[in-house]
């Protein structure tokens, strides 16, 4: 793995919330630390209603992590446009979080240790 790439279990629950709906909740979140970036939680997906995410033509190449391909979240009142991405096929340093998503801190969007 990347120096400076750290990928820890996230302690305790941990919920994701959009336009007031909760999108997902597990006790099998992971943390990525990545260099001076905040750690950002990675939901696995079995734990997300992916009815409410519609992946989207966007992508984006980390040389650490691999390819990302983005969703749109929808909401009662409007989409969040990419709002979560996910590392389909990893590189296997941080191939731990495959079938894993994250999402962007958005006004509307609310990731917490509950």
């Amino acid at each position: 793995m990347a120096d400076h790439i750290k990928i820890t279990k996230a302690e305790g629950t941990w919920s994701v919330r959009a336009g007031g709906a909760v999108l997902g909740e597990t006790d099998n979140a992971l943390e990525l630390a990545e260099g001076d970036y905040g750690p950002v939680i990675y939901f696995p997906r079995e734990d997300i209603a992916m009815a409410f995410l519609d992946q989207t033509d966007r992508s984006s190449h980390c040389p650490h992590k691999g390819d990302a391909v983005y969703y749109s979240v929808v909401t009662k009142s409007r989409t969040l446009e990419n709002a979560a991405w996910s590392y389909e096929d990893p590189k296997g340093a941080v191939a731990r979080i495959k079938d894993h998503l994250a999402f962007y801190p958005l006004d509307e969007i609310t990731v917490e240790q509950i």
